[in-house]
C-alpha cells in the first residue's frame, strides 16, 4: 500500500500533469473520504463527506479558477505519531490562463490515508490571496 507521503507525491504530480485541469484524480480518494476546509470562502462548505460530493465541488472550483499549475514547491512533509497521517506544507505556482500572469498559493494539508487512499483531508489555504492575484493580473 502507498504511504501517505507517496499518495501526496502522486496527488501533486497529477495537479501539475493533468491535461484536463478540471478533472480531479478520484482514484486517490476513499469512497467515504471527508474533506474539511476550515478557511473555505463564502458560499463553499467547510466539510464535504463522500468522494462523489467532493469531486463535484473540486471540479467546479478548478473550472472557475483560470490557473494552470506548473510547480508544487517548498514541500515539507511532517510525519506524525500516527503512521497513516502526515502534514504537508506546500506552494502551488502557476500561470493565470487569462492573462499569463504568474500566481502562487500556499497550503497546509493534513492527510490521513487508509488502504492507499485519502480517507480524511483537512486543507488550509488563502483563497482571498489567490483571488487578489487574479484580479490584479
Amino acid at each position: 500500500m502507498p504511504t501517505p507521503r507517496e499518495v501526496f507525491a502522486v496527488l501533486a504530480e497529477l495537479w501539475l500533469n493533468n491535461p484536463n485541469a478540471s478533472s480531479f484524480p478520484q482514484h486517490l480518494l476513499a469512497d467515504d473520504v471527508v474533506v474539511e476546509m476550515p478557511l473555505a470562502p463564502a458560499g463553499w462548505p467547510n466539510r464535504i463527506a463522500g468522494r462523489r460530493q467532493f469531486v463535484v465541488l473540486a471540479e467546479a472550483g478548478r473550472s472557475a479558477v483560470p490557473v494552470r499549475f506548473h510547480d508544487c514547491r517548498n514541500v515539507v512533509i511532517h510525519e506524525t505519531a500516527e503512521p497513516e497521517i502526515i502534514v504537508a506544507e506546500y506552494e502551488l505556482a502557476g500561470t493565470a490562463t487569462t492573462t499569463g500572469q504568474a500566481v502562487a498559493a500556499s497550503f497546509i494539508a493534513v492527510l490521513a490515508v487508509r488502504d492507499g487512499r485519502i480517507a480524511h483531508w483537512r486543507e488550509y489555504h488563502n483563497v482571498p490571496a489567490v483571488i487578489h492575484q487574479l484580479a490584479v493580473s
